[in-house]
């Protein structure tokens, strides 16, 4: 049987990564610095939707004129929902996905209308696309969370040893999410989460593949490190005045490192909502080929 013809680009792009394959394996340097490139370059992949929509919050922050007929908020929510639609239609992300995407977008957007009501943080701008005080595309930011953990998944072919069994996690994850209401009222048991969130989590382990090697990282280690950059990129929302902290009424500050404790609980919630769809796999014994990137 003659195999289907590749089309140009495919040639082009296969001729490429070979010739660059070559070059890196010329030296151990010039190896990591090939594989630290990929691993960059599918994070971004990964991070798609969230990455668009700051783009979306940023570009309307510096250009958007003044006494537009439609608002700021009003057009990043129809941006957001044209993003989606286009991840669906290029299958840049499963149906399956897509429904626990939305799951993310009601969790975040409850969570939302409580911290709002409490002063925890405020929407300074007006819109009609909105419930109460809060504009319908925060739930958006935090669907980007979810759209990047399912896509790192597939895009890195992420297995895990020693992770815990399912039905801890789901606990651990509502009683995160509870606690994100109830320290309101009652006390904070942020501490006794982060202890619980050790023992469940700290002898996991997960494999993923950058370029052409299986590496590994603790889980812990690949949560934090995730949380960290979500607090990069709220400081950049922040900052193009998507939302606000009381701390920012007078004027743009970071925010606080306080704030990447509830960032790391948010992944933990994160990784388990996804686990309905992906649900984590087994990494093979060592010696078994790794899955081509």
């Amino acid at each position: 049987m003659t195999p289907s013809p590749r089309l140009p680009l495919e040639v082009w792009g296969r001729r490429l990564m070979t010739r660059a394959e070559i070059w890196a394996d010329q030296s151990r340097p010039r190896r990591y610095a090939y594989e630290f490139l990929w691993f960059g370059l599918k994070q971004g992949w990964a991070c798609l939707f969230g990455g668009l929509m700051l783009v979306l919050i940023m570009g309307t922050w510096l250009l958007w004129p003044d006494g537009a007929a439609v608002s700021r908020y009003d057009f990043l929510v129809v941006g957001a929902l044209v993003i989606q639609a286009a991840m669906l239609a290029f299958r840049l992300e499963s149906w399956e996905e897509a429904r626990v995407i939305f799951l993310f977008h009601i969790a975040g957007t409850i969570m939302e209308l409580f911290k709002t009501a409490h002063g925890s943080w405020v929407y300074p701008e007006d819109s009609l696309l909105r419930i109460g005080a809060v504009p319908l595309f925060s739930g958006f930011m935090y669907a980007a969370v979810g759209s990047y953990i399912a896509r790192v998944q597939r895009i890195f072919h992420i297995r895990v040893r020693r992770y815990p069994p399912l039905w801890t996690t789901w606990v651990l994850a509502a009683a995160i999410y509870v606690n994100f209401f109830a320290h309101h009222w009652l006390q904070d048991v942020r501490l006794g989460l982060f202890v619980a969130t050790a023992l469940l989590f700290g002898r996991g382990w997960f494999y993923f593949t950058a370029d052409r090697r299986r590496r590994s990282m603790p889980l812990l280690l690949g949560y934090g490190l995730v949380a960290l950059f979500i607090w990069f990129a709220e400081n950049l929302g922040t900052l193009g005045r998507a939302w606000t902290y009381p701390g920012q009424a007078d004027g743009w500050e970071m925010v606080s490192l306080a704030k990447l404790g509830s960032w790391f609980l948010l992944m933990i919630i994160s990784v388990v909502l996804v686990s309905i769809v992906h649900r984590p796999e087994e990494e093979a014994v060592s010696g078994s080929p790794a899955p081509r990137a």
